[in-house]
């Protein structure tokens, strides 16, 4: 018998996120103060929303419901067509609350203790259980595939400007090119990478001419802005 998709989900949730932690774990001081693929953050201040994301998972799967599932790993994201500035007030909370670590290293631990109780919360939890966040009820499976996704296009931005840093898993690469083609509603070129099609789909970096001319129609669809 073939296992429900919603296991391999729960499995790709856990080696996105163990991939992101330890990418976060060897950052240096200095690659904590550079810019991300985020506007108007640092990388500390997106390692700073990971400790919210992961607070979130926390909470998430703690809050079980009793009807039905009302979204999916697709129908739970709205999406725009306008890449987000970084002058929400919500994103200028955040960079105040990286800024009131102080010091790298407490920032860093907080991410691994907080991050590290979201994965083994994530293992613990039967993917069909059904469970509530904002104000919708997803299956645990859904809602952890929703974060396969997250968890790889941050780890996109958190390298976004550090060449020798770790790449996210190809698996979590070619699973978030798939989500996003069914949230968009259309797919991508194939001559285009998992990399390069997150990247261009979702606004973090411009195409070229010759990309521009290979999306044709699809170029004015673009950027895919996920909340």
């Amino acid at each position: 018998m073939t296992a429900p998709h919603y296991v391999a989900d729960v499995d790709l949730f856990s080696r996105s996120w163990a991939a992101l932690r330890a990418a976060v774990a060897d950052l240096s001081d200095e690659d904590l103060a550079q810019p991300s693929g985020c506007a108007g953050w640092l990388v500390r201040d997106l390692v700073c929303h990971l400790i919210i994301d992961a607070q979130d998972v926390l909470i998430t799967l703690a809050t079980p419901a009793e009807t039905e599932p009302t979204r999916d790993a697709v129908t739970y994201w709205e999406v725009a067509h306008t890449p987000p500035t970084g002058d929400d007030p919500l994103d200028a909370l955040t960079v105040r609350l990286a800024a009131a670590y102080e010091e790298a290293w407490l920032l860093k631990f907080h991410l691994d203790d907080v991050g590290s109780a979201a994965g083994r919360a994530a293992q613990l939890a039967h993917p069909a259980q059904r469970v509530s966040t904002r104000d919708e009820v997803l299956t645990v499976g859904e809602y952890l595939s929703v974060y396969v996704l997250e968890w790889t296009l941050h780890h996109l931005d958190l390298i976004a400007h550090l060449t020798d840093a770790a790449q996210p898993p190809a698996e979590g690469l070619a699973r978030t090119r798939e989500s996003l083609a069914k949230i968009a509603g259309f797919s991508f070129p194939s001559s285009f990478s998992d990399t390069d099609a997150l990247l261009l789909g979702t606004g973090r970096r411009a195409p070229s001419a010759a990309e521009t001319a290979e999306l044709g129609e699809l170029a004015g669809r673009l950027p895919i802005t996920l909340g």
